[in-house]
């Protein structure tokens, strides 16, 4: 359905993570991948979804050749606690520290969407309140060792053995903590 109201254009996912891509091919949509390295470097005053606004849109920026019929998707989460981001982290140690933080607590999992056209631009955003349980130092350090979760926002996949074991409460869509909300995204895609 969705495939057939964007016919006209060429859908371009600037993303890596085999999660979106899978959204994608889940709607139905025929699509290219295509990725421009960026510096995921904010202004230090963004707050929130301020954040992911930002790099979904500083992200479509790396593409300054796009045709009429092209239609450029670019995305970036954030897990927020405590009035701060975590992103992605570097390392096993950064990792074990940021799965702490998060141990016991609520936080928000923040993903914002930028649809870029030679005509248009459009950002959309969604926020997922997340709750862990009080996870153990070992539940922690048997999740880096066999997931290695070096690719996603907060140091976890909430699709993964720690959120099947650690995570309490959700408010919110599952798949935005996923990666896309993408119920909102499909809503904008059929409004083009």
């Amino acid at each position: 359905m969705l495939n057939e109201k964007l016919k006209n254009y060429t859908i371009i996912l600037a993303s890596g993570s085999p999660r979106r891509q899978q959204f994608f091919k889940d709607l139905g949509l025929d699509f290219t991948i295509q990725l421009k390295e960026i510096k995921e470097v904010y202004p230090k005053e963004l707050k929130g979804n301020q954040i992911t606004d930002y790099l979904a849109t500083l992200k479509s920026k790396a593409f300054n050749t796009l045709t009429d019929r092209d239609l450029l998707i670019t995305s970036d989460t954030i897990v927020w606690l405590d009035n701060k981001a975590l992103g992605k982290p570097k390392d096993e140690q950064e990792a074990f520290k940021m799965l702490q933080s998060l141990s016991g607590k609520e936080h928000q999992v923040i993903t914002s969407v930028c649809i870029t056209n030679n005509h248009f631009q459009k950002v959309i955003n969604d926020t997922t309140t997340v709750s862990f349980k009080k996870l153990t130092d070992e539940e922690i350090t048997y999740y880096i060792k066999n997931y290695q979760p070096f690719d996603k926002a907060g140091a976890y996949g909430i699709q993964e053995w720690i959120g099947f074991i650690g995570i309490k409460t959700i408010k919110g869509s599952y798949f935005n903590v996923v990666g896309l909300p993408v119920h909102k995204l499909y809503d904008e895609l059929m409004k083009l």
